[in-house]
């Protein structure tokens, strides 16, 4: 099954979309959705993201943290860097420990911009960002993002643009530590980026890097270069019989 793809504008996005996406002209198209054409919640969601701008410092809830919410899920994710100008950085965790009062201070002062640990990235690099990271994206890159189907987010700082605010769950949630979760790092190749604990993904360069995969697997193929890029689909391993493009395959866990 082909994804349909979803436009989603926001502040932080971008008029010159590749020309695989068919953008719609003049808007500011920040992420790029993927799902059932009835819009059937999935047990995953791939993203594309193109950034302009930076997006604001934001936190996600556990799973547990969100059904206290009365809410299906949290979200955890992964990022995969596509492309990336020069200078381009993410902020992934914060450069010393914050408790919560300092935390929800620096977040109104706006020094929480000057805290978060802003990490130079370019193409082919990947991070995992489990619930309660603080974190953003910067501007000037593009890259895929492979979550827990849930829209939720807590802005806990947004440079000034006139959006709502979330400190008290943000702050509540938030683990505001430095970020050193090994499921980061440069890939290239076949290899597995993700192993648990909501999804397992994989970087595939050709049709070997399917050895790992379960030939009874649902799988998100995302492709990265080549004629398909630009679209997601959904199949089983075993359909995947031959291609000549890099791409992400995820599979959700049962």
């Amino acid at each position: 099954m082909q994804l349909e793809r979803h436009f989603v504008e926001k502040p932080w996005g971008r008029t010159d979309l590749p020309a695989a996406f068919a953008a719609p002209n003049g808007q500011r198209i920040g992420e790029v959705w993927y799902e059932t054409p009835d819009a059937t919640p999935l047990p995953l969601l791939v993203k594309w993201l193109f950034t302009s701008e930076k997006l604001s410092i934001q936190v996600h809830p556990s799973d547990a943290e969100a059904h206290a919410r009365g809410l299906v899920s949290g979200k955890e994710e992964c990022w995969y860097i596509v492309s990336a100008e020069p200078g381009a950085v993410l902020g992934i965790g914060t450069i010393r420990p914050l408790d919560s009062d300092e935390l929800r201070a620096a977040s109104l002062s706006g020094e929480i911009e000057h805290l978060m640990d802003w990490k130079p990235v370019k193409a082919g690099d990947y991070f995992y960002i489990p619930a309660g990271t603080v974190h953003a994206i910067g501007a000037g890159i593009t890259l895929v993002e492979v979550q827990q189907y849930a829209d939720i987010t807590y802005r806990l700082y947004d440079y000034g643009r006139p959006r709502e605010l979330h400190l008290d769950d943000g702050v509540a949630v938030s683990k505001a530590t430095p970020y050193a979760d090994p499921r980061s790092g440069r890939a290239t190749g076949n290899v597995k980026l993700v192993d648990g604990p909501h999804f397992k993904l994989w970087l595939v360069s050709d049709a070997d890097g399917l050895g790992a995969i379960p030939d009874d697997a649902v799988l998100w193929v995302v492709p990265l270069s080549g004629e398909g890029a630009g679209s997601c689909r959904l199949l089983n391993a075993g359909e995947m019989l031959s291609f000549e493009a890099l791409m992400l395959v995820a599979s959700a866990l049962s």
